[in-house]
């Protein structure tokens, strides 16, 4: 039997810590017996950008000029995510940069469980194009190429300043990637972040093992999910676009012109968690 690493990343908007319960409760269930054998972890960056976010919603509803509160905070806290990732973002101690710290402190955590397992990303929304530029940017500067920004850019004073020392060998591989078999996004933006560069400059991470499976699930009546292979001919070799629909039920009559639930459904959907369940037995058993 062999030990595997299932890693959340949530997606925008106003995002509690237990965001993944659910999931990770879901997946114990289709596992059943096999569940022991998965170590599950969340990452969670909404705490870098929540309180100022909020600030700015207390006041604006304060002043009672505003309307469609609901869908409007959804929006602030939505853009404000992805506007505040990538503004500035190779300043020293960016919201970029801490985003990613994140993600390297989630992968350590999991690597103390178990070395060098296998990992399987479960990313949603926003949450894509963050997890994406992580491993993208660690495979530049395993590939000796400068990196602009985040962590990556020098990893050993990253390493420095979080831990107080120097990364082994196998700590660095399972936190670029290395080891990361399989990776399922729901609710992708990762087309508006590069849609308004030419098709030769949208290049997607490299496949990190030779077991890595990339498949995209996305609502048509989504307007923040997307597919990924008409980006551009890496996209389309590399990811299996599914789409879904993730309002699902009797509710589906109600919900379909768009709205957050659509965009925050996804990770209830059975064929995603049918997904996600099959990818970790299969690395597992």
């Amino acid at each position: 039997m062999t030990e595997v690493a299932l890693i959340a990343v949530h997606g925008m908007g106003e995002t509690p810590p237990d965001y993944a319960d659910g999931l990770m409760a879901g997946l114990r269930t289709h596992l059943g017996a096999l569940a022991p054998q998965v170590v599950m972890r969340s990452v969670y960056y909404q705490g870098i950008l929540h309180d100022n976010q909020r600030l700015v919603w207390e006041r604006t509803a304060a002043t009672g000029r505003v309307r469609y509160e609901a869908l409007r905070k959804f929006v602030l806290y939505g853009l404000g995510d992805a506007a505040g990732l990538e503004n500035r973002k190779e300043i020293p101690g960016s919201v970029y940069e801490q985003a990613q710290g994140e993600i390297a402190t989630t992968l350590l955590s999991a690597h103390a469980a178990r070395p060098n397992m296998p990992v399987v990303f479960v990313a949603q929304s926003l949450g894509c194009q963050v997890l994406s530029s992580y491993i993208y940017d660690a495979q530049k500067a395993a590939a000796g190429k400068p990196v602009g920004a985040g962590i990556w850019r020098n990893i050993d004073a990253w390493a420095s300043t979080a831990l107080g020392r120097a990364l082994t060998a196998s700590e660095r591989l399972f936190l670029a990637g290395g080891t990361c078999a399989a990776l399922v996004t729901t609710g992708c933006n990762i087309p508006i972040f590069v849609a308004a560069h030419q098709e030769m400059q949208i290049i997607p991470i490299a496949p990190p093992t030779s077991l890595f499976k990339w498949i995209n699930y996305y609502d048509p009546d989504d307007i923040l999910g997307w597919p990924l292979q008409p980006l551009s001919r890496g996209y389309r070799e590399l990811v299996e676009d599914r789409a879904i629909n993730a309002s699902g039920g009797a509710a589906d009559l109600l919900l379909r012109s768009w709205n957050p639930l659509s965009h925050n459904n996804y990770w209830d959907d059975a064929a995603v968690l049918d997904t996600v369940a099959a990818m970790l037995r299969r690395l597992a058993a």
